[in-house]
């Protein structure tokens, strides 16, 4: 079965609902910034639903899974005729052969080393396995996406998006060399780990900050927890995460708020802001490890080695045997 990145949960930022069934704190109760900033307008998050959305439409109409099954005998859903899905013991998920996600850009590792493919590292992350794949994870992005594009605008969060996304990508690659791997979990987990940055980052801004804290690292712990049942890409989801835990140091600080309240001063007066000194030694550590680590990963990627020989243990990270389930080699 193909690696797929499909085990976030959506989060309902409006209703106060969670994330992977933990709830996390909105302004309500009181989780917020201790003064009012501009707004931006969200338009990119959902451009990029679109894309992914279209993108599936045009992969299931090249998939036309009547043709390629010598008739509808054992596809899903007949009435939709070539964009009917393959049968459920192929994919489960309710879309295409792996093939097909193969021929349109899914990663694998041999195709971007020995083929000299790396634009794989990319195209993957707008491709999707099946239809809960997709819905699950553009829910989780308009949820998550959404906000943050409105406190920090559309080039920052696509930053972050893309950049998140390769990173997973990068990761999958080099430990899991004998599957394909589709889906945008990685960019979505680096959006999630950018909050636990800018949340660290701009530690002083924000009220309840103890209780906030705890419930985001309660709510990644979780997700990545799914991540080690089989078939589910968790080094994707890591790579990403920690891409954008990075990123999220250099892109999403906010200068020091409060400074003109505290001093009274009129709102039409002029303040100089100020960030704080942990604040620039975060970013500078943060953007130093991020650059190291893709070029390390990198370099390791394209001359074609095996992560699983550089950290033994590494594979229990997107598997653990059981007795219920056994992990591929």
């Amino acid at each position: 079965m193909m690696g797929s990145r499909d085990l976030e949960k959506n989060r309902d930022v409006n209703n106060n609902q969670s994330y992977n069934q933990v709830n996390y704190p909105q302004q309500s109760s009181g989780y917020h910034i201790e003064t009012s900033e501009r707004q931006w307008t969200s338009w990119l998050v959902p451009m990029i639903v679109v894309a992914n959305v279209a993108m599936f439409i045009v992969v299931m109409f090249i998939n036309n899974c009547p043709k390629n099954n010598f008739g509808f005998d054992g596809c899903v859903a007949r009435f939709l005729g070539r964009f009917s899905f393959q049968p459920l013991r192929q994919n489960p998920l309710l879309g295409p052969s792996s093939n097909t996600l193969l021929k349109l850009g899914a990663l694998q590792w041999d195709k971007v080393v020995h083929q000299h493919q790396g634009w794989r590292l990319i195209s993957c992350i707008w491709l999707h396995a099946g239809v809960i794949h997709l819905l699950v994870n553009m829910l989780s992005l308009v949820f998550i996406g959404i906000r943050l594009e409105q406190q920090f605008g559309f080039i920052r969060i696509g930053m972050l998006y893309l950049v998140s996304g390769v990173g997973g990508s990068v990761l999958s690659a080099l430990f899991l060399q004998q599957n394909i791997s589709v889906g945008a979990s990685g960019a979505l987990f680096g959006l999630l780990g950018a909050m636990l940055s800018e949340l660290l980052t701009n530690w002083t801004i924000y009220a309840n900050k103890a209780a906030a804290l705890f419930t985001l690292l309660i709510m990644i712990a979780i997700n990545l927890a799914v991540g080690i049942l089989p078939h589910v890409d968790n080094f994707a989801h890591i790579g990403g995460f920690v891409s954008g835990f990075l990123l999220g140091f250099v892109l999403l600080l906010r200068p020091r708020f409060g400074w003109r309240e505290r001093h009274q001063l009129p709102e039409h007066a002029r303040v100089k802001t100020k960030y704080m000194p942990y604040q620039v030694v975060l970013f500078f550590i943060a953007l130093a490890a991020l650059v190291a680590g893709f070029i390390i990963a990198l370099v390791m990627l394209f001359q074609g080695k095996n992560g699983n020989d550089h950290c033994r243990w590494c594979r229990y990270l997107t598997c653990v045997p059981t007795s219920r389930w056994e992990c591929g080699k």
